[in-house]
């Protein structure tokens, strides 16, 4: 079995110092591949590090829209610069975040920029939303994402909306949000959302599925939501980490 961690940070400070035992544990529940996504300067050059020594590491970077006052022309021509690194394959995270102080106007101005670059060098986007699902929608529908496609990064919405940005051509994929108790919505997102549009997740070291809550999540932990999915949807872990990876690689262009 080979799972695909679509989304992961293993380049915080949290794991500075434990890599290749991280590495290890992941390659020990199955998780093969994954998609480091770097989010600031140090954590950009820990991500490249990382792509560079092992084959089965992929990266992405994008402004985050806490850090969207930083964007400007210069953080623009670094973001062209490493994404133009052969194994960073996607755009992210970019997107919305309510929950933050940023002014909403500038969140969403860098978001449309970022989305006009993801078009002009043909790369997929990794999206980040929080409490901000419908003018996440919004913007998207307007970015034709089918031409460059895009991932719903840990998607915390319910069937309706999961219907509406599947419809866009986004993918969606699915943290260990979905394993909580209270997370009824996301579960009947999970339950409709066709497994050929479905990837697996972390978010480490965040999100970390039951029964682990409380403590650090890494790329191991993409075993465990995995095998929920697999039961919510009475289908073979297996089966479901194939059809995951492939669809991960296939939106990230990973031959």
């Amino acid at each position: 079995m080979e799972i695909f961690d679509s989304h992961t940070h293993i380049n915080a400070t949290e794991f500075k110092n434990d890599i290749p035992d991280v590495i290890k544990r992941a390659q020990a529940l199955d998780v093969t591949e994954m998609l480091v996504i770097s989010y600031d300067t140090p954590s950009t050059e820990r991500m490249l590090d990382l792509v560079e020594k092992y084959p089965n590491i992929y990266g992405a970077f994008g402004c985050h829209p806490e850090s969207a006052l930083d964007y400007d022309a210069n953080f623009e021509r670094k973001l062209s610069e490493v994404l133009a690194h052969p194994k960073v394959k996607a755009l992210g995270e970019i997107g919305l975040d309510y929950h933050c102080d940023v002014p909403k106007k500038i969140q969403w101005e860098v978001f449309e920029r970022q989305i006009k670059l993801a078009h002009e060098l043909q790369l997929p986007i990794s999206i980040h939303d929080r409490d901000a699902i419908a003018d996440c929608y919004a913007i998207l529908k307007e970015a034709d994402i089918a031409k460059i496609g895009g991932i719903m990064h840990s998607f915390n919405g319910d069937a309706n909306w999961a219907e509406k940005f599947l419809d866009l051509g986004m993918e969606l994929s699915f943290s260990g949000v979905v394993t909580f108790g209270n997370a009824k919505e996301v579960k009947q997102a999970a339950l409709m959302t066709p497994l050929e549009h479905m990837l697996v997740e972390t978010d480490a070291p965040y999100l970390t599925p039951m029964p682990f809550r409380g403590k650090i999540n890494e790329p191991a932990m993409t075993r465990y939501t995995l095998e929920f999915l697999a039961k919510e949807r009475q289908i073979a872990p297996e089966k479901l980490a194939q059809i995951t990876t492939a669809n991960a690689k296939k939106v990230l262009k990973i031959k």
